[in-house]
């Protein structure tokens, strides 16, 4: 989310760089920040290396945290011989999912230069990560008529046509967008719509 912060942990520790991505669901993350070698970006991106990188593989198809050294995938594209002459030579990936329908994914690949990432480290990016992904778990108790409205939003209804399109009145709208300020933690109803469509809620 644009309004989302991380922590300094990760820059801390990955000094080369990292890739994080929280909430990956069907379409793309909730929130996503790229800290990795703007060169490495261009050359990964143009040349589509996602669909060969052996460390996105591990993360899509596996929980907890392993070193890139330890990682079995096959690098048949050589991308992460190719990484290492961006300094990113040395890394961790660390994956989490949520065991409910909605089967949410975050994750991170944090790299180094100089050596490999300690035990302890790996141990703090993790906590990092699951709290990230628990702090932005998308609330489950907006309501039907709360959704109705923030759609209504989305698409630049004005709260009289809101009312007159439900049959209700505008103290009623007022209060369904109020709730859902609340439950989304938005600052003003334009904020909660977009929310609500980051998190796939409408």
């Amino acid at each position: 989310m644009k309004d989302f912060d991380t922590t300094s942990v990760f820059s801390d520790f990955a000094l080369a760089g990292y890739y994080l991505a929280l909430r990956v669901g069907f379409a793309f993350p909730v929130f996503e920040q790229n800290k990795l070698p703007t060169e490495w970006v261009k050359i990964y991106t143009s040349q589509g290396f996602i669909l060969h990188d052996p460390v996105m593989k591990w993360v899509y198809t596996n929980t907890g945290a392993v070193r890139w050294s330890e990682i079995a995938q096959d690098d048949p594209m050589g991308v992460l011989g190719l990484a290492s002459t961006y300094s990113l030579r040395f890394g961790a990936a660390i994956s989490c999912v949520d065991n409910d329908q909605t089967g949410q994914r975050s994750f991170g690949s944090f790299a180094r230069s100089d050596r490999e990432f300690s035990d302890e480290e790996i141990a703090r990016l993790s906590e990092e990560i699951i709290r990230l992904h628990i702090a932005t778990k998308p609330p489950s108790n907006l309501t039907k008529a709360e959704k109705e409205v923030l759609a209504m939003v989305k698409n630049g209804m004005l709260l009289k046509q809101m009312a007159a399109e439900l049959g209700v009145s505008q103290g009623a709208i007022k209060q369904r967008l109020k709730n859902a300020k609340l439950k989304l933690n938005a600052n003003n109803s334009a904020q909660a719509a977009t929310k609500a469509m980051e998190f796939g809620l409408i």
